[in-house]
């Protein structure tokens, strides 16, 4: 059997970041233990925005070449996303309990994420909601172009529109890095991590798919794309 030794470095990789997120990063000023929630927090809602980003640009690829296989990677992409969009979520709301004593507030940033939520499981019932292939990859392009353009407004824009509790530990008042250097080596690790995460297992799904849409005749891709 072949060892894949980079699986293996992930796993040491998340390992040793989620020992070090607890014995060697410091706590930050007012957030107490809840700093912890960071080291998961804001890098699955990272991903978030990078799946679903990867799902906007294999929709637009679809509608420019009609190929079936950037159908299946603008798929994959969008589920991926919304378990990583699920996964903010629950962090988001471990936090807001031990901050305020609800799980869920409707702080803006909740709002807007449970937004997301809804937007891109809209995505997955138009998929379950039409049969034919072409059909369904057309219109599913189309509406993968438009929640890739609400996503970062509902992340990055919608929330500082209105006055949210939700801190920033990461950056101060004037916009400038404020983070105690091993918090910031231990948040950079983490964000590597699930990040490779991410493309891992996208990786793994598109094959899959790939693999499926060949044995079914729907798609004939090169012999590079059938090995990858």
């Amino acid at each position: 059997m072949r060892i894949v030794w980079w699986r293996w470095g992930l796993f040491l990789w998340m390992a040793v970041m989620t020992v070090a997120a607890f014995l060697y990063a410091p706590l930050a000023k007012k957030l107490y233990e809840q700093t912890r929630i960071i080291y998961w927090h804001i890098p699955v809602a990272w991903v978030t925005l990078v799946a679903f980003l990867v799902a906007g640009w294999h929709s637009w690829r679809y509608l420019k070449t009609r190929d079936l296989a950037s159908d299946a990677r603008a798929a994959v992409a969008t589920e991926l996303g919304l378990v990583f969009c699920a996964l903010a979520t629950v962090t988001g709301a471990i936090f807001s309990k031990g901050m305020w004593g609800s799980y869920w507030n409707w702080d803006p940033r909740q709002t807007s994420i449970f937004f997301l939520l809804l937007v891109y499981a809209a995505a997955l019932t138009l998929r379950a909601a039409v049969e034919d292939p072409t059909r369904k990859a057309r219109l599913s392009a189309v509406y993968g172009l438009f929640s890739a353009a609400v996503t970062p407004l509902l992340l990055f824009v919608v929330p500082r529109l209105f006055f949210s509790l939700h801190p920033d530990p990461i950056v101060n008042a004037s916009g400038k890095l404020e983070m105690h250097p091993r918090m910031f080596q231990v948040f950079m690790a983490s964000l590597v991590g699930f990040t490779v995460l991410f493309f891992w297992v996208y990786a793994l799904d598109v094959r899959i798919r790939l693999h499926r849409l060949a044995r079914e005749g729907a798609w004939t891709g090169s012999g590079k794309d059938r090995a990858a």
